[in-house]
């Protein structure tokens, strides 16, 4: 029986396990200037997985390196959750979530935007 199949799959889940708290806590204390972290995670086992020769972990690190890729957009998703209110913002950061809030104006709430109503009736 050849058991690497699951060893792998089972690698994948715990890769992606691992970087979900990662990514809800790098926010929480980083905000999404945080994404640098996973990029610079990314590329380390990206570049490892080239040279490892056992190709069991190299395709850990290879689908590590990926979820810390995606890592990268989860981080950025993650603000606007804050923002929408889904997760606890850092008290910290309070003036910053604030002032992200005006910029983002109606794209947190999901209504139409008035500046786009007001285009189309000027025409």
């Amino acid at each position: 029986m050849n058991f690497n199949g699951i060893l792998i799959g089972a690698a994948v889940f715990l890769c992606i396990g691992i970087c979900h708290p990662i990514t809800i806590k790098l926010e929480y204390h980083w905000g999404r200037k945080g994404w640098w972290a996973f990029f610079i995670a990314g590329l380390i086992c990206a570049a490892c997985s080239l040279f490892v020769q056992d190709y069991i972990l190299s395709t850990i690190l290879g689908a590590f390196a990926f979820s810390c890729f995606w890592g990268i957009h989860e981080v950025l998703a993650q603000e606007m959750r804050v923002l929408r209110g889904w997760f606890p913002e850092n008290p910290a950061r309070h003036d910053y979530y604030e002032r992200r809030s005006k910029e983002l104006g109606d794209v947190l709430t999901g209504s139409p935007s008035h500046k786009h109503l007001k285009e189309k009736t000027k025409k």
